[in-house]
């Protein structure tokens, strides 16, 4: 089968064995499979968790038909439609834990949509409602609102009953379409008041809940526009992965800082909270309330261009290869 590696100089579309599906895991026909921004680590020869480096298949998430189970699986059968994440989706064919699986919501729902679904389900579900333990009528702020699994995010905090909602961007076109994902109130992040107008917003309380994508040198403005005794989710380290930390300020605001990736949970943890995702999510996600902007559509032979589009940082929602 067809599928992107990493080599020891890049990324290299390279015929390959067809997985066999271990005893807890599914094989799946991929149809469509989308880009993350931790894709990009890996195609440049970085760690993701325990992945990485030469020999290591590309593609974190996807979406396809099952054609061949482990001896263990009975979730699952032949010919089910899944959206799945673990790792190789930028392939003709995938294998992975079926607790890392997702049925299809409705037989509507095609393989495009369904591959930008999986990560960013599990993300906003674990951010608001178990590690930030949101709260009907709360105030949130999504700091990096325009990323994918952060237009996620502000779907799930509005379905969950966040009250007053406010996301980020740099980007004046993209802050212009927040509202569209049920923003209230559209920031931007590289302005140095913007913790100041968050604080203003909440008439000087803070955000009960912020989820954070950025961190950085963020960091401390981040703690500022949060409530004193309110909740830190990150995420992400889309602004730098280090910055300097003013621990009275944490002190003072009595704020939890929480620190959230799939990277160290194991399959089992990982199908715990797939049900309570489906618990929450799925009446949302059949009816229509909850999806993802698809902004640019390649063959998976351009993955490379894929990559690219990424880096640039000039598209706004999934980017997805299809098959």
């Amino acid at each position: 089968m067809k599928a992107f590696v990493r080599t020891e100089t890049g990324i290299s579309l390279d015929d390959v064995p067809i997985p066999v599906p271990g005893p807890t895991q599914i094989l799946v026909k991929v149809h469509a499979s989308s880009l993350n921004r931790a894709d990009l680590a890996l195609a440049d020869g970085k760690a993701h968790g325990q992945h990485g480096g030469a020999g290591t298949p590309l593609g974190l998430e996807w979406a396809g038909e099952v054609v061949a189970l482990g001896s263990t699986v009975t979730a699952y059968g032949k010919a089910d439609r899944v959206m799945c994440s673990g790792l190789g989706g930028f392939a003709e064919y995938a294998v992975t834990d079926w607790r890392r699986a997702f049925p299809l919501p409705d037989s509507a729902v095609d393989y495009d949509t369904a591959a930008c679904l999986p990560i960013a389900l599990r993300t906003s579900h674990t951010a608001l409602a178990e590690l930030g333990q949101l709260r009907a009528g709360q105030s949130v702020l999504i700091l990096g609102a325009s990323s994918s699994v952060g237009l996620m995010c502000l779907q799930v905090a509005k379905l969950l009953g966040a009250g007053l909602l406010i996301g980020t961007s740099t980007k004046p076109d993209s802050r212009a379409r927040l509202s569209a994902f049920g923003v209230d109130l559209a920031l931007d992040s590289g302005d140095p008041e913007w913790a100041a107008q968050a604080l203003a917003a909440t008439q000087g309380r803070g955000a009960d809940l912020l989820v954070d994508f950025l961190a950085g040198p963020l960091i401390n403005d981040s703690m500022r526009a949060t409530a004193i005794g309110g909740r830190m989710v990150n995420v992400g380290r889309m602004a730098g992965e280090t910055g300097r930390f003013d621990f009275d300020l944490h002190s003072l605001r009595r704020i939890q800082y929480l620190g959230m990736t799939f990277r160290t949970r194991t399959d089992e943890n990982i199908g715990e909270i797939a049900q309570r995702v489906r618990a929450d999510l799925w009446p949302a996600l059949q009816s229509g309330k909850l999806g993802l902007p698809i902004d640019v559509r390649l063959p998976l032979e351009q993955a490379e261009d894929a990559f690219a589009l990424m880096r640039r940082n000039e598209h706004f929602g999934k980017i997805v290869l299809t098959q």
